[in-house]
């Protein structure tokens, strides 16, 4: 399963109606892209044993939908992971929440993908070894706030990230939406890509004419499920992929495909394709930037804090002096959240979970972002 050193390889994992690419750099860095729904928890763990060596250097959930998070607790229970990231965006689902306790204790390092407050024009850049980097084009929160009042503000503010790798470039898009792409579209970034994960499993709603354009996949991979109820891949995005040319793979009906870059073409194969493999040759231009100004590595984990317990009910919690303030109000966090609430915020009061007080809003703004539900 791993290639020779001198290859990337990306594995756009077969797992039913949902989303799972695994990245192995030539240096043998890893980084799992979602983790498709549950129902593909045992079939994501043991393929993840044949192809990972050790714990995942980075897991990236897309954005906290169930079809791109289910099988994740599986996958890191099967090889470990190392770091998680997510775009912290704030979303009520229960499995994301338990998805976010799991990490929170079982990842050495939970991180939202930040710009380097010191150089806001820049992105996050993840280096995988060998000239190969994975750059994080959206979300850029707080420099750039999560798009919002949108068709699916989950699937519009999903990670969205460019692979390269010397002449070749793969473009991973989530569940994006149009307003994301749109947003993209505006930016003084490169978004030709080699290969396009396409976005939202084929659906209608994303992948519009203008945005292929400027990307101009000469092959794509769409992550569906046979039979599927939504009707993945839709015809539409089918004819509009067709429109720029693009090879298009299904795992419906190709099953995992694999991509091999020697950093000058890719190779694809699919499980189902027998023999026959498809070999495009890359147009990146060789070091050049992502986007307009300076890239850095800018890394970012979740600052520790002392937490305190839920009180039982009928207990009530001791009030230090410093802990009183001109207006008497105090700001929570939940466990592992990246939002704070205002102490007398219901959301506090329906979860049981370690959460962390700050004394004043200056100082929970440090660290996390307001919640949208009580406005602190």
């Amino acid at each position: 399963p791993s290639p020779a050193p001198g290859r990337l390889t990306v594995y756009f994992l077969d797992v039913g109606q949902g989303d799972a690419a695994l990245i192995v750099s030539p240096t043998g860095k890893t980084v799992l892209i979602d983790g498709g729904p549950p129902e593909a928890s045992s079939r994501l763990g043991a393929r993840l044993r044949e192809l990972v060596k050790g714990p995942l250097d980075l897991v990236i959930l897309t954005h906290p939908h169930l079809d791109h998070l289910g099988g994740l607790r599986a996958a890191v229970k099967a090889v470990g992971a190392k770091r998680f990231m997510d775009p912290g965006f704030d979303h009520p689902s229960e499995a994301y929440r338990d998805l976010l306790n799991f990490v929170g204790t079982e990842v050495g390092q939970v991180m939202s993908p930040e710009p380097n407050a010191s150089s806001p024009q820049t992105l996050l850049t993840v280096g995988l070894g060998e000239g190969v980097a994975l750059t994080v084009l959206w979300p850029r929160v707080p420099q750039e706030t999560f798009l919002a009042d949108t068709r699916s503000d989950a699937n519009a503010n999903s990670i969205v990230t460019k692979l390269t790798y010397g002449k070749t470039a793969f473009l991973f898009t989530g569940d994006s939406e149009p307003p994301t792409e749109e947003m993209l579209l505006k930016k003084p970034v490169d978004l030709t890509a080699t290969v396009l994960k396409v976005a939202h499993h084929g659906g209608k709603h994303s992948s519009t004419a203008a945005f292929l354009e400027r990307v101009k996949p000469q092959a794509a991979v769409i992550s569906c499920g046979a039979g599927n109820d939504y009707g993945h891949p839709s015809p539409e995005v089918l004819g509009r992929l067709g429109k720029v040319r693009a090879r298009t793979f299904r795992t419906d009906q190709d099953g995992e495909v694999m991509a091999v870059s020697d950093g000058t073409s890719v190779t694809l194969r699919s499980a189902k394709g027998g023999a026959g493999a498809t070999s495009i040759t890359g147009t990146q231009p060789v070091g050049g930037p992502v986007a307009l100004g300076p890239i850095e590595p800018t890394p970012h984990g979740r600052a520790g804090r002392s937490v305190e317990k839920e009180p039982e009910p009928g207990v009530s919690r001791s009030r230090t002096p410093a802990e009183s303030t001109a207006t008497g109000e105090r700001y929570v966090s939940l466990k592992n959240s990246k939002v704070f609430h205002r102490e007398s915020c219901s959301t506090l009061k329906r979860s049981k979970n370690e959460r962390t007080v700050y004394t004043s809003r200056a100082d929970a703004l440090r660290e996390r972002r307001p919640a949208e539900d009580c406005h602190p």
